[in-house]
């Protein structure tokens, strides 16, 4: 069995909007997890893969209410 790519070859998806949203415990720039964040230098490229295949959904799903709670903050 061959070995799958290196982590380093999975990029983060981080956008430099790093700010929780409370309810969700989701980052409203890249939509994943304090924990998955803390973890991604040590995840392996399919674990680092999992994560990023979870994340259209969670921004489907969450991003008009983060969004707006984002916005409403601002102000």
């Amino acid at each position: 069995m061959r070995p799958g790519p290196p982590a380093a070859t999975v990029p983060s998806p981080c956008i430099s909007v790093c700010v929780i949203d409370p309810p969700t415990g989701l980052c409203a720039g890249c939509y994943r997890t304090l924990e998955e964040i803390a973890a991604w230098i040590d995840l392996s490229a399919e674990e680092r893969k999992r994560v990023l295949a979870a994340l259209p959904e969670r921004r489907a799903r969450h991003q008009q209410a983060i969004e707006a709670r984002t916005a409403h903050a601002e102000r």
